[in-house]
Formats: structure tokens, C-alpha cells, sequence
């Protein structure tokens, strides 16, 4: 069986990162995917979907030092739920995206010393270079 979502999106609000007292990163943020379509009379209309997303540890740091409110990312994992009791005692479920891969579809500036370099997706703490 698979369980895997692959979204683009821009980012509704800056990631909210936390250490939890193992040391270990946690970072979440809301991205919204759009999606455009004609409506019966012919015009173009926008549905958007908000998105809550989890990074833990080199993803959270990712996150944290690359991206902002607005900035567009690419996120690669799988959905969740669970459950949480809010602060009047009530049970809640929310449904969640656990990110294994992310990175930032901003343009990066270029430095004198060259070319940027390509960008590099990040998987539970390890950098790969993508074949392009």
C-alpha cells in the first residue's frame, strides 16, 4: 500500500519551530495549493486547499533557516491524523502531511563567485543532488 502526497504551494504563515526537550526539531506551517478552473459561465475561478505540514529534525532546520510567509516549496510525504484534546477539554482530529522531502522553489540570488548551484532535496536529514 502507499500513502504519499506530493504538493506545491506557497506557505500561509512562517514555519513555527519547537525543540522538545529529547533535542529534536519539530517545525509546522500551512501551505496552500491552488487550483484554477472554468465555472458554467466561462469564467476562471480559484479553489485553494490549506495544508498543515510537519518537518521533524534536518527538515525542521531546513525550513526554519529557508523559508518564510508567501515563499514557495515543494513537499514530498505522507498524510496523517490525529487525535488532541484543544484547550476547553475537547476532542479534536486534524489531518496532516509528515514532509520526508522539502525544499524551497524561490530564486536564489546569485553570488559573485558563480552560478547558483542546483538545488538539493533534503530526505530525513540527508542531501541529494537532483539530476537535473
Amino acid at each position: 500500500m502507499i500513502n504519499k502526497v506530493t504538493l506545491v504551494g506557497n506557505l500561509g504563515r512562517d514555519p513555527e519551530i519547537r525543540t522538545l526537550e529529547t533535542g529534536v526539531k519539530v517545525g509546522t506551517f500551512s501551505l496552500a495549493t491552488n487550483e484554477n478552473y472554468k465555472d458554467k459561465n466561462d469564467n476562471w475561478q480559484t479553489l485553494t486547499e490549506w495544508h498543515n505540514i510537519v518537518v521533524w529534525r534536518g527538515l525542521a532546520e531546513k525550513a526554519e533557516r529557508e523559508l518564510k510567509k508567501g515563499s514557495l516549496a515543494f513537499v514530498e510525504g505522507k498524510i496523517t491524523h490525529r487525535k488532541y484534546t484543544d484547550k476547553e477539554g475537547v476532542e479534536k482530529t486534524t489531518t496532516e502531511i509528515v514532509a520526508n522531502t522539502l525544499y524551497s522553489l524561490e530564486k536564489r540570488e546569485q553570488g559573485a563567485s558563480g552560478p547558483i548551484p542546483p538545488p538539493t532535496i533534503e530526505q530525513g536529514g540527508e542531501k541529494d543532488d537532483l539530476p537535473f
